[in-house]
């Protein structure tokens, strides 16, 4: 039989999602074949983590028909869709750091002789497991608090065959991983499908598609837009259909203002972390510093805040010497940042948009200094969605149902309702979809242009390049070279990487 012709491992036609007023997904379909990779792309908002939860069980689909090798099936809960052989493993691996390894991966699902747990039988099960997905025997019995995020993905991978998965969807599994990472995570990957196993992959950095999957389903606006080859599609062309229109890759034209110096960091170092590094960012400026994992540039955006100590070296805002202490010191500094780990460090999920555009400003927005003003927190959120464009149907909305990048846009209006001297983003676009991307790079531009310094912190390459007015190179903990914004990316790679261009 074909690979054309063979009975899909999972095949959803029709699908439909309402969430009140809101339509998830309008009509969506997936086909899905044993041993194959197929990607899954769209925008935030697009529908495609609707899509999944319906498939794992965590909603369940309005209209639509839903196949399982061929047999109608319903999938009305998570544990329809584990029944059936589907497992998900999403970017956060939801583990026991307390536990080992076999502890986790048999956690509820405990191998029992004689009505005690058979350890020895679980750890013969996870020394199999372990090996097939490349790892080392002696993990069994390791805790899982010790290893490193890659590695604790791969657990959760472990836990999903355990289970005799043969779907396995793999939610954003490369954004926190190095390069090296996500390279044994590939591994993995073509391991599991060498076995039959079909596997769903959603990812934003379009790039690496084409050296995993097979095929492409692109969402939009809740519809399936279609499913393609891999092989028939460049990068541009899956941006374009996410969207539905053109990207430029020019950066947009400015006049980079000759103003004064606001922010400049002299030597600065903290101990173990970063050391010597150098930068300057001017009234109206937009510098970038870019570094690869593990480089130290995003510690150095920490200890800026206040959030790491600085032990050595001098900070200066508009001349002066300061010391921020803390991040409450840093604001009062004039000093607002933008973390790169929104859901952990800047978000308070549950509660409203307007909660969360007024939470670490209720000096400014209280009466008396004691009481929030409800009025005034409305009129500045309500005021900060149309400046931010941030789609919502009301500043009452919960935070958490928002997608990703809606949820960035409030994260930043929150730093802007007291205009900072100094705005350090932090992976601004990071897990934003390309579409959201453009909309935080147009409103990032937009506060240079009316003065604020901005110093942007990313691993983000051609981020950098889009963005900066000028570059600096973060490279074992200080800064390199500085490149204008006419840099090619291989000259940046070779400063990063330590090569030469």
């Amino acid at each position: 039989m074909t690979e054309q012709t063979q009975t899909p491992r999972l095949r959803l036609a029709g699908i439909a999602k309402r969430f009140g007023a809101v339509r998830a997904i309008q009509e969506a379909d997936l086909t899905v074949r044993a041993g194959r990779v197929h990607a899954l792309v769209g925008e935030n908002g697009a529908g495609k983590s609707t899509m999944i939860k319906i498939v794992s069980g965590a909603e369940t689909a309005d209209t639509g028909t839903i196949e399982f090798d061929g047999v109608p099936a319903r999938i009305g809960g998570t544990t329809d869709a584990i029944a059936l052989g589907i497992a998900t493993v999403y970017q956060e691996p939801q583990l026991f750091a307390e536990l080992t390894v076999a502890e986790n991966i048999f956690l509820g699902r405990e191998l029992k002789k004689t009505g005690r747990v058979d350890w020895a039988e679980q750890n013969r099960r996870v020394v199999e497991l372990l090996e097939r997905l490349g790892l080392p025997a002696r993990y069994a019995t390791v805790t899982v608090g010790t290893l490193s995020v890659a590695e604790q993905q791969q657990v959760s991978i472990a836990k999903a065959l355990a289970a005799e998965a043969s779907v396995l969807i793999l939610d954003e599994p490369s954004a926190i991983l190095t390069d090296a990472e996500i390279e044994v995570l590939f591994d993995v990957v073509r391991r599991l499908t060498a076995d039959g196993v079909a596997v769903v992959y959603i990812s934003h950095r379009l790039d690496e598609l084409f050296r995993i999957a097979d095929e492409v389903t692109v969402m939009r606006d809740g519809r399936t837009i279609g499913t393609y080859p891999i092989s028939e599609l460049t990068v541009r062309q899956i941006a374009h259909l996410m969207v539905g229109e053109e990207l430029s890759d020019a950066r947009p034209h400015r006049r980079v203002p000759d103003g004064p110096t606001v922010l400049e960091l002299c030597g600065l170092a903290r101990e173990g972390r970063f050391h010597d590094v150098d930068v300057r960012v001017g009234k109206g400026e937009i510098v970038a510093l870019y570094g690869l994992v593990g480089s130290g540039v995003s510690e150095i955006a920490a200890a800026v805040y206040g959030i790491d100590r600085i032990t050595g070296g001098e900070v200066h805002i508009d001349g002066k010497r300061v010391t921020p202490r803390s991040p409450a010191h840093a604001r009062h500094l004039g000093i607002a940042l933008l973390p790169a780990n929104r859901k952990v460090e800047g978000m308070f999920g549950f509660q409203s948009i307007a909660f969360n555009i007024s939470a670490g400003q209720l000096r400014l927005l209280s009466r008396f200094g004691t009481f929030l003003d409800r009025a005034r927190e409305k009129a500045v959120a309500v005021d900060l969605i149309r400046r931010l464009a941030v789609k919502t149907p009301s500043e009452r909305q919960p935070i958490n149902a928002m997608s990703g990048g809606n949820a960035q846009k409030v994260v930043l209006a929150r730093q802007l309702v007291e205009r900072p001297k100094v705005l350090i983003l932090a992976e601004p676009t990071q897990g934003v979809d390309v579409g959201a991307k453009e909309e935080i790079h147009r409103l990032i531009t937009e506060l240079a242009e009316e003065g604020t310094a901005v110093l942007v912190v990313t691993s983000d390459l051609p981020e950098a390049l889009r963005i900066a007015d000028r570059i600096q190179v973060v490279r074992g903990g200080t800064t390199t070279e500085e490149f204008g914004p006419d840099a090619t990316q291989v000259d940046l790679l070779a400063a990063a990487a330590g090569g030469t261009a």
